[in-house]
């Protein structure tokens, strides 16, 4: 059997663990038949009431915007656990699409992360999640935390872009998103070349890789994916962890201060920005405060501590608020 090693789990390449969790009663209930997998869920929350996405028949399975970029092209909504499944099993007759995202295991199913257990994730302290729909598909977008994809019922198609992609991507709104995350709004099933021409390069460095129930996909930080779901009923536990402590903030709260800060100015003030960037942050070394006294680098000290961590907080926000 497939194992989640260390290399693995510090791989900087997404990497394909054929058959991880096939020992899973989640993915062996799934291997007997769709009716099989439902009643296993239901043991854990048929009555837990979750936020859901519906989208009608035209969308294609697509979530997205809709056509005028002033919202989405689906619903959401809250009903039972149980409904949704039921739902689920009539997908063949049912013309909507249905997407439950990221909903954790620990608060809204209780015992069903330990009926399917990681123990090589317990040290990470992983946030888990499951996912679950009919046919339908999500655009790229990338996580910040690494990511763990444990298929556990149907068939799904990744396609993932290293980080550097991002340009070829043709990223949408970072303020209006589906779910938190920016996507890229090139249609992965259907590209439109002429209106995205540079994403025929993104394309010469994708990884596609398709899952089965019991197979396992191991996503590096801030690698871009799109996600098709290929069966009726589909559904995925992952596992999100940091290689970073809890008490660092996202660096997506830098970017939009950058946006706030940055961008505008003239060109040579932010040249002269970049140049400090890559002497206090992307090409720092030991070296680079050498010179102060060890106790009087502040927060220059590395790595960041704790307190220099509350410390920079509490001035960032004292500076917002002025």
């Amino acid at each position: 059997m497939t194992e989640l090693t260390l290399d693995v789990l510090q791989s900087t390449e997404p990497v394909l663990l054929r058959g991880l969790v096939n020992h899973w009663p989640l993915a062996e209930a799934a291997k007997r038949s769709d009716t099989a997998f439902c009643d296993y869920l239901r043991r854990f929350g048929n009555d837990t009431r979750v936020g859901l996405w519906r989208g009608p028949h035209e969308i294609g399975g697509r979530f997205f915007y809709n056509d005028e970029f002033t919202g989405f092209n689906f619903a959401r909504e809250v009903r039972p656990f149980g409904a949704l499944l039921d739902d689920l099993l009539k997908s063949a007759e049912c013309a909507d699409a249905l997407y439950l995202g990221s909903t954790e295991l620990d608060g809204s199913f209780p015992g069903l992360r330990s009926d399917n257990p990681m123990p090589p994730l317990d040290a990470h302290q992983p946030h888990v999640s499951l996912w679950l729909g009919n046919r339908m598909r999500v655009s790229p977008h990338f996580d910040l935390p690494d990511n763990l994809a444990c298929v556990v019922a149907g068939r799904r198609r990744f396609t993932l872009f290293p980080p550097a992609q991002v340009a070829n991507l043709y990223v949408g709104p970072l303020d209006l998103t589906p779910a938190g995350q920016p996507i890229s709004l090139v249609d992965t099933v259907n590209p439109d070349t002429a209106r995205f021409p540079r994403y025929a390069e993104a394309l010469k460095h994708a990884r596609v890789f398709e899952l089965e129930a019991g197979d396992a996909l191991f996503i590096p930080s801030q690698w871009w994916h799109g996600v098709e779901s290929l069966s009726d009923v589909n559904a995925l536990v992952n596992f999100w962890w940091r290689q970073s402590p809890p008490y660092m903030d996202t660096p997506l709260n830098t970017l939009m201060m950058a946006l706030l800060t940055l961008r505008d100015l003239p060109p040579e003030q932010r040249d002269a920005w970049r140049a400090l960037f890559d002497h206090y942050v992307f090409d720092a070394t030991d070296e680079t405060a050498a010179h102060i006294p060890a106790h009087a680098r502040g927060v220059l000290g590395a790595p960041v501590s704790e307190p220099i961590a509350r410390q920079l907080r509490a001035v960032l926000l004292n500076r917002l608020n002025r």
